[in-house]
């Protein structure tokens, strides 16, 4: 029988997931990330691989604790509130208090050289992801007409995820939530109102 891991993978998950989010991916050293979850490279690699594999199960828990919102929104009933709520949503999660500010796919994307390219790719195919998956939600508020002819699904999910986008760095330099809910009221007030009837 091998030996007992001496250390606790859900708490060691977290703590490198909050040390990605504040320092991006390639700004975590794998000094920072064995100091911070308490553990030695060998454990590192042994239960995650390396850190790459590390770092795809800290943005996998991020998706699922941290951007659950985002899911969330897209039952809303009508396309203004889903915006609405993704964008406020962002804003609340890009400014938690106990949280690094800004977005950890955003904060890891930003500054990634030719050896983290395949990490840039899977952060880019992430917000790719989302916005099809919003573009697919407004387009069936399209049918429904709840959203004015000649305003492109695709392009209007663009609109909000740019807007998200743009909140995660003023996040990151500072901005604080109620800063960001004015950006989002005025982005809001650009968005088709429906046609009566």
């Amino acid at each position: 029988m091998g030996r007992p891991r001496e250390f606790d993978v859900d708490e060691a998950l977290e703590t490198a997931m909050e040390l990605f989010w504040r320092k991006g991916y390639e700004g975590t050293s794998l000094t920072d990330l064995t100091e911070g979850m308490g553990i030695t490279k060998p454990s590192l690699y042994g239960v995650f691989g390396n850190k790459e594999g590390l770092f795809l199960k800290a943005l996998e828990r991020y998706e699922r604790t941290k951007m659950n919102f985002f899911h969330e929104a897209l039952n809303e009933p009508k396309a203004r509130a889903v915006a609405e709520k993704i964008l406020r949503g962002f804003a609340d999660a890009q400014t938690a208090e106990k949280d690094p500010s800004g977005c950890m796919g955003i904060n890891g994307a930003l500054a990634c050289s030719e050896a983290a390219a395949e990490i840039q790719k899977c952060l880019i195919e992430n917000r790719h992801r989302g916005e099809r998956e919003l573009g697919k939600r407004f387009e069936r508020a399209a049918q429904e007409g709840d959203l004015p002819p000649g305003h492109e699904p695709f392009d209007l999910a663009r609109y909000i995820m740019t807007i998200s986008q743009g909140t995660a760095i003023q996040a990151a330099s500072g901005a604080d939530r109620a800063a960001l809910y004015r950006v989002i009221d005025m982005a809001l007030q650009f968005w088709p109102a429906a046609q009566d009837g």
